[in-house]
């Protein structure tokens, strides 16, 4: 059995299970995703990664800014849809569009709920320094991710694990998911369990502000921020007027002045220890690593870093 479904997402993240039922032989009444945004040097309007896909299968695809409008509504309710499968869409489902598909709408989520509920839990997991994060498949109701669970697969976060590499992971896994999730609702095996209520945090959407490294904060901290924004948007810090992403780095037990390089191979001291930059990118430049980052500027012990 194939169910018809409404197909909801926007980032690189939710191309993957789109593509999964699709080769899964479900049928794909539609596709909803963000508005095309102004982007690159000349702002041109460009789709999203899940619209670009969608349009190059010959997928309708459609990009409401809100789901609020009860013709939008009525239009959803007319695709007469046995599901909705929901990846990082961007937009919250009011109520009638929640209860317009027959069995419902299922999400595939980032975390292991119900820890990380909301926007950007990749990142908050790695900032926080958990050792494992992975894939909710949820019912979703009207509560930020506070669904019942239908399937749950952990990840591990390695010492040396960045936000692209989790991400790559949890997309896969979660495309894998939800095919196995689907099969398991025909099968009639598919079992629901509430969310516990111990253990919710919140990942809130990451402001710009949080980008920029304080080095007056602990190196073991820094080195998590590095991670969780690599490979974008990049924590960064200023030399000289120039800013800087650094998007690796190890942490080691020197101590100075923070912001102070400690020795000529990148070695910042921070509020406690210190952290080797291992991995820098300059503005319009690709990621390099610090040694070939010194062969074009060198910085010397006692240079400060902002």
């Amino acid at each position: 059995m194939t169910y018809r479904i409404a197909y909801m997402g926007t980032p690189d993240f939710s191309v993957g299970a789109l593509a999964a039922l699709i080769d899964a032989g479900h049928e794909i009444a539609c596709v909803y995703t963000q508005p095309p945004r102004p982007a690159g040097r000349g702002k041109k309007d460009r789709p999203s990664p899940v619209h670009a896909f969608a349009a190059e299968r010959g997928i309708e695809v459609r990009h409401p800014v809100s789901l609020r409008d009860e013709g939008e509504q009525a239009a959803f309710a007319a695709l007469d849809l046995d599901l909705a499968v929901v990846t990082a869409y961007g937009l919250i489902l009011p109520k009638a569009i929640l209860q317009a598909p027959r069995l419902g709408c299922l999400n595939i989520h980032a975390s292991l709920l119900p820890r990380w509920r909301g926007a950007a839990p990749i990142q908050r997991a790695i900032l926080a320094g958990d050792r494992q994060s992975g894939v909710t498949i949820m019912r979703m109701d009207e509560g930020l991710d506070t669904g019942p669970m239908l399937m749950k697969e952990s990840a591990a976060i390695g010492p040396d694990t960045n936000a692209g590499e989790l991400h790559d992971n949890l997309a896969e896994m979660g495309a894998r998911m939800i095919v196995e999730a689907l099969a398991k609702m025909e099968a009639g095996s598919l079992e629901q369990t509430p969310q516990p209520a111990d253990g919710v945090t919140y990942a809130a959407k990451i402001d710009k502000a949080e980008t920029r490294i304080d080095w007056t904060r602990p190196a073991v901290e820094i080195e998590r921020q590095l991670r969780a924004f690599a490979p974008a948007p990049g924590a960064w810090f200023e030399l000289a007027g120039e800013r800087i992403r650094a998007l690796a780095g190890t942490v080691t037990d020197k101590s100075g002045n923070p912001g102070t390089a400690l020795d000529d191979a990148l070695t910042v001291a921070c509020g406690e220890g210190a952290i080797r930059l291992n991995m820098v990118q300059r503005a319009g430049k690709g990621a390099m690593e610090a040694a070939a980052f010194l062969r074009g500027r060198a910085v010397p012990a006692g240079t400060g870093l902002t």
